[in-house]
């Protein structure tokens, strides 16, 4: 590799443009190639959350990290509202597993706090406590808009001298020596290194230079719900899922009078085909969202249910994103890819470990994330 290698970024979502913007600030000369426009993909679906309310260590690491990262972007222009993160608890287990996020997450400089059933109005007042034992709040955490943060990511990587080519799919990989060839609908590109960050499209990516990725696109769905008149306080994101267990309701505020719910666990049957997918809401979807929300936020006033829309969740077997090389003998081909739902929170941190994969060979700078790399033991079928 170059003092000054050329990275080719394949992929304009959050995770390409956290990638590139880490890669150009260390040196290297950066192209991104979209097939189609910035955030055209799952990004531009996603509902924006960042939060850090998990029970997991290494999660709440790599959030730690992420965060660093959103706090000076948003020292620099990017929108954030801090809106606050709530995560819900159904049984004692689960608020002690909170005790211990609390813990960690003090320990690492961020702010959260138990929050016991008859509290929970205090934070919620519309909320229905039953069935609950309390909660996780992080005040500091919240939402942004991910059509914004890419374009906010991409006005950064351009200025540094980076070049971000939009409508231009990857057609063909050729290896040469010391790099590779990548033939697009707008010419041929030359390149030291490649970094797949094709999302739900990653797998089509991989099989252009005769690899497998096991990545499982889930399809996902979000609703606005319309409120006859604003509320007086800001809903924080509420999720109702703790690994796993929950009915997977999640609802925030979005703007006066208007909030985004979904559901975050899904049942696949098959893959989704990320070319071909319904990428509408289904009446029967908003049927089943209404119910939870009827059961947990029953007396919203006058909420309706309003345009639906739904996106892909690229998922690996073990809910783990695939950050590093497929091939240990093939260091300059990185994957970064397959964030499950949470690419938008976790896109700094990954776009850190791939710039390291690219200009190291390994990821110093994150502790522990080699276990992200997309070997063996991981890259196989399943969701």
């Amino acid at each position: 590799m170059t003092a000054s290698p050329h990275v080719v970024v394949i992929g304009a979502g959050t995770l390409g443009m956290c990638t590139a913007l880490n890669l150009v600030e260390q040196g290297a000369r950066v192209t991104v190639l979209e097939a189609q426009s910035i955030a055209s993909g799952s990004s531009g679906r996603s509902v924006g959350v960042v939060g850090s309310q998990l029970t997991d260590p290494f999660e709440i690491m790599l959030r730690v990290h992420a965060l660093r990262w959103f706090r000076q972007w948003e020292g620099e222009g990017l929108r954030f509202n801090h809106i606050g993160y709530l995560r819900l608890a159904r049984t004692p287990a689960q608020m002690a597993l909170f005790a211990r996020s609390v813990e960690i997450q003090g320990e690492a400089g961020l702010r959260s706090r138990l929050v016991r059933a008859n509290e929970l109005r205090q934070l919620v007042p519309h909320i229905n406590p039953d069935g609950l034992e309390g909660g996780l709040f992080g005040p500091d955490n919240g939402f942004l808009d991910p059509h914004e943060m890419c374009n906010f990511l991409a006005g950064i990587v351009r200025a540094k001298g980076g070049e971000i080519r939009q409508y231009r799919k990857l057609l063909g990989a050729l290896r040469r020596p010391g790099g590779y060839t990548l033939e697009t609908g707008g010419g041929s590109v030359d390149c030291d290194a490649v970094v797949n960050a094709g999302g739900a499209w990653a797998p089509q990516v991989a099989a252009l230079f005769g690899q497998h990725l096991h990545i499982w696109p889930e399809r996902h769905e979000a609703v606005v719900i319309h409120l006859d008149e604003p509320l007086d306080y800001i809903m924080p994101m509420v999720m109702d899922l703790v690994n796993g267990e929950g009915s997977g309701l999640n609802f925030r505020h979005e703007k006066p009078g208007e909030l985004i719910a979904e559901i975050h666990k899904v049942n696949s049957i098959a893959p989704e085909d990320p070319d071909n997918y319904n990428d509408q809401c289904e009446e029967q979807s908003k049927v089943d969202l209404a119910e939870l929300l009827l059961e947990r936020v029953p007396d919203l006033p006058g909420a309706r249910l309003g345009r639906g829309w739904a996106g892909l969740y690229p998922v690996t077997a073990d809910h783990r994103p695939f950050v590093g090389p497929i091939d240990p003998s093939e260091p300059s081909l990185i994957t970064a890819a397959s964030a499950g739902g949470y690419g938008i929170q976790l896109a700094p941190v990954i776009g850190q470990i791939s710039a390291d994969w690219v200009l190291r060979g390994s990821p110093v700078s994150v502790p522990g994330s080699q276990s992200l790399a997309p070997s063996a033991e991981r890259n196989v079928p399943g969701h």
